[in-house]
Parts: structure tokens; sequence; C-alpha cells
């Protein structure tokens, strides 16, 4: 077997093109938005290469056929607010070969050793944690925009190789076509009439206001949490663009007191019912494609994608007011709205898991991030 660090766009090519190869016979696998996971890798896109280094690798076998391919990174800014410095791993995609994975693996420890990290953590993204984070270990069905699927044998190649669990992310589903439980609405309606709370939507008319809104809520609420790191402009300004598209305006919801900016949800369509049909191209063809079944599909699901409060305000019910606004706007579309995916809330984030069982949601699927401290042994298989 052979490795191939990038370094020509037709390598770049083969890298993007690669899962095509390895899911074709995946009846659950949705292939990423080529210009999505590109973007991760381009200087003038993604804002973390102004703090951070990157590459990647493809593997082939002694055919010369590509086998799997993996990506390494260092955020600067995140690296030495760990035990050891840490970079991370992501991109990992491989044919059901150990020897092949854990070779990968190998190779993306090389290189950080190199610049100085005793640890990885993966799979990661070279960003934030809003998208191609996690491997996936429960819940193998189809995923939503920007949400990593894998075949269940990758959680061998993890733990085989010596990778320890660091935390899950769950994903829990709430049904639709089921009212919220009496109590979260009376306590969630008592919260929305109280005196200078406000509660308004999102306005693309006012996008530098609502993101800064954005920005503000978010390095408050997470700023306790482990090895936060404050969201910059240029991250969420990115990450909007791309959500442009498909954005829905009515469903992303800010909360205020006397105008201060208070708490957030953020929810978009599951528009991957539609981006399944244009295999990861949103070319002329693409774009036609999407036009065309989103005249004939009908996307049933949307996604919470991120949702926080500042600290001072947590405990008041203001999450719940704010999934309520939602519910009240979803409720009427119930014919077509049938669930929400309420994501991406780490294992140790005890009050939104709390919220999430108040709402009457179950799980749906677990993602897992893991740690590999680069001078422990791997356990034997």
């Amino acid at each position: 077997m052979d490795l191939i660090e990038i370094a020509n766009s037709r390598q770049a090519r083969a890298f993007i093109k690669l899962p095509a190869t390895l899911y074709k016979h995946d009846p659950h696998w949705i292939c990423p938005l080529e210009a999505d996971v590109e973007a991760v890798f381009d200087p003038s896109r993604n804002v973390f290469f102004s703090h951070g280094v990157c590459t990647r690798w493809l593997l082939q076998d002694n055919s010369g056929q590509i086998i799997g391919r993996i990506a390494a990174f260092i955020n600067y800014e995140k690296c030495h607010k760990n035990p050891q410095p840490t970079g991370g791993i992501g991109f990992f995609e491989c044919v059901n070969n150990r020897q092949a994975a854990h070779l990968l693996f190998d190779t993306a420890k090389a290189w950080l050793q190199e610049k100085g990290m005793e640890a990885m953590d993966g799979p990661i993204n070279f960003g934030e944690n809003d998208k191609f984070w996690g491997l996936l270990v429960h819940g193998f069905k189809p995923p939503s925009l920007g949400m990593n699927y894998n075949p269940p044998y990758y959680q061998d190649f993890f733990e085989s190789y010596g990778f320890q669990k660091l935390y899950d992310q769950f994903t829990n589903f709430l049904d639709a076509t089921i009212p919220l439980p009496e109590r979260f609405t009376k306590i969630s309606d008592w919260v929305m009439r109280k005196s200078g709370y406000s509660f308004r939507h999102f306005d693309k008319k006012q996008f530098d206001k609502f993101a800064a809104d954005f920005i503000e809520i978010y390095n408050d609420a997470w700023s306790t949490f482990e090895n936060f790191s404050p969201l910059e402009s240029g991250t969420v300004k990115e990450s909007f663009r791309q959500m442009k598209p498909i954005m829905d305006e009515k469903i992303i919801w800010f909360a205020y007191y006397n105008e201060e900016p208070i708490a957030a949800i953020l929810c978009l369509p599951d528009v991957n019912q539609l981006l399944k049909h244009v295999n990861g191209k949103l070319d002329l063809w693409g774009k036609l494609k999407f036009f065309w079944y989103s005249k004939t599909t009908t996307v049933d699901r949307l996604r919470i994608i991120v949702m926080g409060c500042k600290r001072k305000f947590q405990n008041h019910g203001i999450e719940s007011a704010l999934i309520r606004c939602l519910q009240q706007e979803v409720l009427p579309r119930r014919h077509v709205i049938k669930g929400v995916e309420l994501a991406w809330v780490g294992d140790f984030n005890d009050k939104m898991l709390a919220l999430h069982e108040a709402t009457g949601a179950t799980l749906d699927k677990i993602h897992r991030t893991y740690r590999y401290i680069f001078n422990s042994k791997p356990e034997q298989p």
C-alpha cells in the first residue's frame, strides 16, 4: 500500500470523490455537497487557516486503486488547551481493512508529532463542530446536511488502534405530529408573556445584526465548556452563506431581554432529502435536479443545528420558549413537517439533555469523538 500526500488538484479531486465509490451500494449514504468539503481545505474560505495548518493523504492499494483517505490538522488556538498539545484528524474513509485504516492513522499521527502534538482527536473537522464531526456509532440511517455518516466497522478501526471515547454527541428526534407535553407548553408560554422579553425570527435583510447577535449569544453561552474558543465573525458569515439557499427565516429564532440578545435557536430544513439526488454537486445540472425534486418531494424534517442561551439567563425557561416559538410556526405545517431533529448535544451538557427529555424527544443518533494519546499503547484486539 502507498500513501500520497495531496499536492495537486487531481489528487484533491480523488480525495473528494472516494466516498462515492466506497458507499455506492449503501442505501443510507447521501453524498455531502462537494463544495462544502472543498471549502474546509480552501484557505480563502476557511478562517481556521489563519491560525492553523492542515494536510491530507490518499491511500492506494498495490494495484493503484484508492482505498482510503484522511486529513490531519492543528488549530493553534485550541491545541494547547488540553493536558497535552492535541491536533485533529477527520474526513477519514477506508475500505474494510484494519491494516489500511491503521496505516492512515499512523501517517496522521507522525505528521502531528513532527509538529509538536502529543495527542489527536477524531474524527473532527478543521472548523466548528456544527458539521463533519464525530463518528456515527448509533442510528445508521440517512444523515442530515453536514452530519457524518459511516459504516459500523469504522468503530472497530478507531478502538482497535487505541482511540478512547472523549465524548458523545446526541441527536434526539421530536415527533412534530404529537403535541408538546402540557407542562412544557405552560412553562414556555408563561416565559413568553414575561415583561421585557421578546422573541423574533431571523430576517435576511438584517443579516449583520442577527449574525452579531448570534456570536454574542454563542460566545457567552459556551464559554464555560472545556476547550471553548470564541466564534469568529468570518466563520459565522461563511456558515450563514452556505445555509442561505436553504434558510427558512421563520424557523430561526432569537430571544431578547430589553433588546439585549440572550438566546437563539437555529433550525434548518433537512434538505438532504433533496440533495441525495444531486450526487454532491450543485452545478447547473445539480441545481436543475434540486429544483425539480423540490417541486415533487416533500421535505418533512427539520433539524435544530444549535441552540444557546447566555449564562445569566439559563434556567429561566428561555430555551423552552424558543422551542415553543418554533413549534407555533411549524404546527400549521404539520401536514408537511413530520419531525424535528434536536441535534448535537454533548453528553456533558446536562441542561440541554434535560430540555430535550422535557419535550418528549427520543434518541435518534450518536456521534462519538475520540482521543488518542501518543504515548499510550493500543489495546490488543
